[in-house]
């Protein structure tokens, strides 16, 4: 299947383009981690304490998600508010710096969800994405979505 949707192109991040950076900045952006955050660890492990067992990062999988239960057809994501847009017509107009770079970066993020979702909806998968505060603030009721799911059996 493609996505019909034309995709956002991003600029290069470099000085070449007009985006300048500090060794703060980059030091800063450097420490930001792409798998394994504090959240998905907590779900992991509260997923784990319910005797589910799940894959990390399926590679195989479109846009490797976080927890995959191949057995119940689950992919699960763990967004970050900033770079998966939540909230974002809001944050949007608070951007104040190299708004040329972050405004389309952030949008073709969203956009590959989309595109990742509808992905693995045609593979016959189920989709959650949760939200890093959500996560953080409401552990249970995530955990809770997720094995009414996986009890309800609307997998098969």
């Amino acid at each position: 299947m493609s996505y019909s949707e034309e995709k956002i192109k991003v600029p290069r991040f470099n000085e070449a383009s007009g985006f300048y950076t500090t060794k703060k900045r980059s030091k800063i952006m450097s420490k930001i981690r792409g798998k394994n955050t504090r959240p998905e660890l907590l779900f992991r492990r509260a997923l784990w304490a319910q005797d589910v067992r799940y894959r990390i990062d399926n590679k195989r999988l479109p846009g490797r998600p976080d927890i995959a239960i191949k057995k119940h057809k689950l992919a699960v994501f763990i967004d970050g508010e900033f770079w998966h847009g939540y909230d974002w017509e809001e944050r949007k107009a608070k951007l104040k710096s190299n708004r040329g770079f972050w405004i389309p970066k952030i949008e073709r993020n969203m956009q590959r969800d989309r595109e990742v979702n509808a992905q693995l909806e045609t593979l016959g998968f189920t989709v959650f994405r949760f939200w890093e505060s959500e996560v953080k603030t409401n552990l249970k009721t995530c955990i809770n979505d997720v094995m009414v799911y996986l009890q309800t059996g609307d997998y098969n």
